[in-house]
């Protein structure tokens, strides 16, 4: 372990804990910062994702600095106070906006851990009044979100992706394989891009390319439930024949090549006694995604 946080006080809230150097845990220099967001407003079957953020860094403080070649952390992480999501959930979301918007705008790429899915707009309403240019969504996901609302709220985590495609934001959806009608039809209406897990994962598929006219500023969103229940269990929803570990991974490096990754939220962990694995899966895959981004930015 490195000489950080151990002799500060609060590292135990800090994503890798102990494993950061004190400049590495720097807010006002780390690349990354980790914004914990415990919303759980529109959960319709499995619940817990409110202990989600803190389940994550928990099982944070087991990772190794190294990761596939590289120490994704030395271009510094800082891990923001929760933010409140005690108010109504349009009153979280602009919590949330508020949040992603100072550190986007001080050049810092926000990394949201949730936290259910609804989430994602206000991450991206943060990022559109920061940015000039077009964003577009990276999504994995057993679901595609696009049902225009559910159980009578048009911002459940089943209506996150409709409520952005109506803000005309370019999205490309990965592995998902429990969808209606509603869902397939907005598909064409917002022109949405994806590859389903029967082909990704009967095919053994594990490179995506995005449409050319994508924009090179990406977002991703990783819904832990994108992965087989086989490895992620402790979601609200999870749906037999999900996405690998690396085969998820290796989708997302292969589809962000050549791109900016501009932040991106890891949600809907449930956490469970029973499956605490699955606290560290979403640790891991945070970091993966922080490694991706760091590697896009050389």
């Amino acid at each position: 372990m490195t000489d950080i946080t151990k002799k500060s006080s609060g590292w135990e809230t800090q994503f890798l804990g102990e494993e950061l150097t004190r400049a590495e845990n720097n807010k006002d220099t780390a690349l990354f910062h980790v914004l914990p967001f415990g919303l759980e407003k529109t959960v319709s079957y499995g619940s817990g994702t409110e202990r989600g953020p803190a389940a994550i860094i928990e099982a944070s403080h087991q990772l190794e600095r190294w990761l596939e070649g590289g120490e994704p952390c030395r271009h510094g992480i800082f891990t923001a106070p929760a933010i409140d999501c005690s108010g109504d959930i349009q009153s979280c979301l602009q919590n949330l906006r508020q949040a992603v918007f100072t550190a986007a705008s001080k050049n810092h790429i926000p990394i949201i851990l949730g936290g259910e899915h609804s989430l994602t707009y206000g991450a991206i309403m943060g990022l559109r009044a920061v940015f000039d240019q077009p964003i577009g969504i990276l999504q994995i996901d057993a679901h595609a979100d696009l049902r225009e609302a559910y159980q009578g709220e048009p911002h459940s985590h089943a209506s996150v992706m409709h409520l952005l495609g109506q803000k005309n934001v370019p999205i490309y959806q990965l592995g998902v394989r429990a969808l209606c009608q509603e869902e397939a039809d907005r598909r064409k209406e917002f022109n949405i891009g994806y590859k389903d897990a029967p082909e990704l994962v009967r095919g053994q598929i594990s490179k995506a390319s995005l449409p050319e006219d994508f924009p090179e500023m990406v977002y991703v969103s990783f819904d832990l439930d994108g992965l087989d229940p086989a490895i992620m269990a402790a979601t609200g929803t999870p749906v037999p024949g999900g996405l690998g570990f690396y085969q998820a991974l290796d989708l997302l490096a292969s589809a962000v090549e050549g791109r900016k990754i501009i932040g991106a939220d890891i949600v809907e962990l449930a956490p469970h006694p029973a499956h605490s694995h699955c606290d560290f899966t979403a640790a891991l895959v945070s970091y993966a995604i922080m490694g991706l981004a760091a590697d896009n930015r050389r």
